[in-house]
Order: C-alpha cells, then structure tokens, then sequence
C-alpha cells in the first residue's frame, strides 16, 4: 500500500536551535497514519530513510530542538505531542503553543533539554543503576485529529541526543572541524588536563588576598606580614586582620592605631563624625606632665607623689547583640600601647 505524498495530512521537521548541535541542516519527512489501535510499528508507510536529527548536549547548559509541524490538509487539525527515549524523562519538557492548526498552517513546539551539572561525576544517573552512557536516541510521536474526527498517530521522528563536556578549545578551530565528534573529544582531553592549570594562573590574584583566598592559605599569607593567627577570632576576622596588617603596623603605639585595631577585633564602629566621649570606641588621653625641675611649679601645676603621666582611658560601648572578650581586649592594648603608658579599661552598655 502506497500514498502520494500529497494527501499526508502532516509534515514534521527537527531543527537544533543551539550552536551545540552537529546538524545544521533540519531533516524532515512527510509520515502518514496508522490507526491508534495499531502497534506503532504497523502499517507505517516505508520511504527512504533520512539521518535523524542530531543534539549535542553539555551538562548544565540549556539545549533546545524545534518541532515543527505543518498541516497539509485543508482541513483544521489537533493534535498531541508526545516523547519518549532511552534518557531520562526529566531531561527534557515539551512547550507547544496551542493544540489546533488551521489548514495549511504550521505550528512550532521545543523540546527543552537541560541535564544536571554532576553528570559525569555522577556513578549512574538513572534509579535503576542502568550503565552511563553518552549517546541517547529519542522518538516523537504526534496524534492529530482532522475536524473532531478519530484520533490517529503518526510514525515517530527518530533523534540522537549526544552529551558532551563543554569545551572551550572548540572555539579555536574553524567551524568545519567544530562539527566532527571526534576533534572534539579528543580535544576535551588535553582540555581537561591543562584548564585546570591556566585557571588557576588566571585567578592567581584571589589566591593572594586574604579576603578570597582558600582557608588553607591563611597561615602561610599571614606568615608574608608577620601576624599571629588567634583561634579565638572567626575566619572573616582574620582575614581582615592579615590585610590590614601593614596599617595596623604603621600606626602602631598611637590613638587611631589602637582604635583601628579594637575596631578590627571587636567589629564596634570608628565613629569618625562623634567627639571623643560619644564614640563607641572611645580613648581619652589624661597625660600630666608630672614633676619636672625647673618647670615645674609645686603647688599650682604639680603634685608630688601624685597624678598618672602618659596615661589614657580606654571605653568601649558594645551594642545588645555585641560580646566582648574583655582578656582579648586588654592584650590588644598592652601590645599596641607604648611601654611607658597606663590605662584604664571600662566596657559600657551603649544607649544607641
């Protein structure tokens, strides 16, 4: 039994709509029915077989496949679209605009493939343990209705879906060896032993901040500036405390290195636009001069056996949430304060 290929009510057509496919040119045929109590692989009308339709696919990037179907007929068409394969199901979902067609009209549906990002570090990605492969075939099959009348279903179109690493080097090459499969599987060989390496020099900056480098590397970037790691201190502190450690340095023994270093510790605001009393981090100095002979007048601007020259005051104001280490707070200071200095130490409830 024959057809002219005239009175095929529906013409289908695949097209990979990403550059990730190996055909570029779309392969379609005109297919005619068979009733939908029929085994599907019944009373298909037989005509020269065409290559099927072929998808390369990387894990975690969107693919996508055009349907495009066209009615023949002069008469107005519905029709279902379904799809099945050797991949998993929820590798790919079916959008279609509309279930009718008009007479000699066409309607467009995408097939979405999107496969997870562990794909190949995965043991098997199907639930019942099948052996991971590389190569898919799928078939979609398409029940159509003319004017309400019975539904049938047409022969499948057959598609291979190929999953591939995504490779990089591929852009390199011209276009024409882009397309064979096997230039680029060998190149994701050399690609995955080397890429590892030039991203690593890439990114070699981020390995030398102390802000974004691995926390293996703390101690060693800390060892470059002479800083003491403290277990007592989280992770994000310390990092800001290896890069600010050439400022704390540079005004060590002074007012505003201390309050740079008890802001670093504790996380209390510098208070820059308060004056001195009002400031969470507040350092009065109270220096006397103290008895100097010859500038001295007993009496008026000095006391003998009294008064604390190079002395200052040291108050911190710690909001509800803040907890403060008072042992931590006054080794900060007996490291940062000049040898000669005292001070005195008091931690208030702040009222903001």
């Amino acid at each position: 039994m024959t057809q002219a290929r005239d009175l095929l009510p529906l013409r289908l057509e695949l097209m990979p709509t990403t550059s990730a496919a190996i055909a570029a040119q779309p392969t379609g045929r005109a297919i005619a029915p068979f009733q939908d109590h029929s085994p599907l692989q019944n009373n298909l009308v037989r005509e020269t077989p065409k290559p099927p339709c072929q998808l390369v696919v990387h894990p975690g990037a969107p693919a996508e496949l055009l349907v495009r179907i066209q009615n023949l007929s002069q008469s107005r068409l519905e029709i279902a679209l379904d799809l099945d394969g050797d991949f998993p199901s929820h590798w790919c979902r079916i959008g279609i605009e509309g279930q009718e067609i008009p007479p000699q009209a066409r309607r467009e549906a995408v097939l979405y493939f999107h496969l997870p990002d562990n794909f190949f570090e995965t043991d098997s990605p199907f639930p019942n343990d099948r052996c991971l492969s590389l190569d898919y075939r799928g078939h979609i099959y398409i029940r159509y209705s003319l004017d309400g009348d019975t539904w049938q279903v047409m022969a499948p179109e057959t598609f291979n879906l190929f999953v591939r690493p995504d490779s990089v080097y591929l852009d390199f090459l011209p276009e024409l060896y882009r397309e064979v499969d096997f230039i680029g599987r060998v190149l994701s060989l050399f690609e995955q032993a080397f890429e590892p390496t030039v991203q690593t020099l890439d990114l070699l900056w981020a390995y030398l901040d102390p802000l974004t480098a691995p926390e293996g590397l703390l101690s060693f970037l800390a060892s470059w500036v002479g800083w003491q790691l403290d277990p007592r201190l989280s992770i994000e502190r310390q990092r800001h405390l290896i890069g600010q450690a050439i400022q704390l340095y540079s005004w060590r023994g002074t007012r505003r290195g201390l309050r740079l270093y008890l802001n670093l510790y504790t996380n209390l605001p510098l208070d820059e636009d308060r004056p001195e009393k009002e400031k969470r981090i507040s350092i009065q100095e109270v220096f006397t001069q103290g008895f100097v002979l010859g500038e001295t007048q007993l009496g008026e601007d000095a006391i003998v056996g009294g008064g604390k020259p190079y002395h200052f005051i040291v108050r911190l104001r710690p909001g509800p949430g803040d907890r403060l280490d008072e042992a931590l707070v006054r080794q900060i200071i007996e490291q940062e304060k000049p040898a000669f200095c005292t001070y005195e130490l008091y931690i208030e409830p702040s009222s903001d």
